[in-house]
């Protein structure tokens, strides 16, 4: 039987992830531009919208694009932290320290989780704030349905977390710093693509899908933790550094 997972250790590496972070300057970019470029595009095309408007828009779920957030954001950041410290050579000190894989792959998860949640609600917040203060009468009560609203707060952390595990295994394997990051981008434009279809109706969103889809991204997560693990070879990683 495999030993608990220390919440001690798992707070250190948070912290030192956390830490890295704030002294990266292109990855503090990164995390503002891919929601900059989500928030402008709709909130241009919403504070145009007529009055008239109203009544399509009901029949829509168009904040749902907005989950696009999510699935990148974590995703950028997820592929570069494993290989990034393998170039730097940062990572072999503290795999000679007594903590475990899973506990470092699971801090290193919740690092990119928290700001990128965080990032996602605010942006979406402040297209709220926005639309409800400048839009023309009835276009905000119209795009701000209580379901999509809902779908917006229980998805946005498990999209994250399911990028965040795509991108880790991807960061896992790779030796290159921005072919880890595109490749994790592509990967998950599939959850880019389902988010953007159910918005405008082509994929019809019911109580049904929404569940379906909320188990299989909450299946996926534990899978992800395991699945990354099990790629996650000390001596491998390791080796492979100095080829």
């Amino acid at each position: 039987m495999s030993a608990p997972v220390s919440r001690r250790r798992v707070g250190a590496i948070l912290r030192r992830e956390l830490r890295d972070y704030r002294r990266n300057r292109y990855m503090l970019v990164s995390m503002g531009v891919i929601p900059a470029v989500f928030l402008a595009e709709p909130l241009i095309y919403v504070l145009r919208l007529p009055p008239s408007a109203s009544v399509p828009l009901s029949h829509q779920h168009q904040l749902l694009y907005m989950l696009g957030i999510p699935a990148l954001v974590p995703a950028l950041v997820a592929a570069a932290s494993v290989v990034t410290e393998r170039a730097q050579g940062t990572l072999e000190p503290v795999l000679t320290t007594p903590v475990r894989r899973e506990e470092l792959l699971l801090g290193k998860a919740l690092a990119p989780l928290l700001p990128s949640v965080a990032v996602s609600y605010l942006v979406y917040g402040l297209f709220v704030c926005v639309i409800e203060l400048f839009a023309h009468p009835g276009v905000a009560p119209a795009l701000l349905q209580a379901p999509v609203v809902i779908a917006q707060v229980i998805f946005t952390p498990l999209i994250a977390a399911f990028s965040i595990w795509v991108g880790l295994a991807i960061s896992t394997l790779s030796r290159d710093i921005r072919a880890a990051q595109q490749l994790s981008m592509l990967c998950n434009l599939p959850v880019v693509a389902f988010a953007v279809l159910t918005a405008f109706n082509v994929i019809h969103p019911t109580l049904g899908l929404a569940v379906g889809a909320g188990a299989a991204l909450l299946a996926a997560y534990r899978v992800g933790w395991r699945v990354v693990s099990a790629l996650f070879d000390r001596e491998r990683l390791v080796s492979a550094r100095g080829r």
